[in-house]
């Protein structure tokens, strides 16, 4: 089985607190949904700092990407099934998905 990095890019923030916890809520169903399948179920970002092609470093990134999620599936399409009941996407994010490469040690 292969393993399948989502990225999780947007979002609007929740306008509210419950709004917030019901969001999270269903996230937390959503990742007991996968069960083994979720390797790595929660990874959020924050304090993004980019380091320049020149060594400079600046604040922020040039993507809005605020965590991932990794997954072991059958198949690329198998994953997207995962990804497509994902409720991030209904707080208008968007999920990338890219199969994660073995590298030799």
């Amino acid at each position: 089985m292969s393993q399948y990095v989502m990225v999780y890019i947007g979002g609007d923030t929740p306008k509210t607190p419950e709004e917030g916890k019901k969001h999270f809520a269903d996230y937390m169903q959503w990742i007991q949904s996968l069960g083994d399948a979720a390797v790595s179920p929660m990874n959020p970002l924050k304090g993004t700092v980019t380091v320049n092609p020149d060594g400079s470093v600046s604040q922020g990134g040039s993507s809005q990407m605020s965590g991932y999620t990794i997954v072991e599936a059958e198949s690329m399409e198998a994953a997207l099934e995962m990804a497509k009941t994902c409720p991030f996407l209904t707080i208008n994010g968007q999920l990338e998905v890219s199969e994660r490469i073995e590298m030799p040690s």
